[in-house]
């Protein structure tokens, strides 16, 4: 049997501007970059490891 990938999508909230240079590239790693910006991603260890770094600028949704 196959098994379903989750995905999640990450919408950015807040600028990166004034945060912490490795902040704003990880938001660059995972396809974000600018406000309101949607990216779906799928849901595994390194990408949530990425989201908890920058979860006061993104907002995440299960699909």
């Amino acid at each position: 049997m196959s098994e379903a990938k989750k995905t999640l999508r990450l919408t950015q909230i807040k600028s990166s501007i004034g945060r912490k240079a490795d902040q704003g590239r990880t938001l660059r790693a995972l396809g974000l970059g600018r406000i309101g910006k949607t990216v779906d991603q799928v849901d595994n260890e390194s990408v949530r490891g990425m989201i908890f770094k920058v979860k006061h600028l993104i907002t995440v949704e299960e699909i």
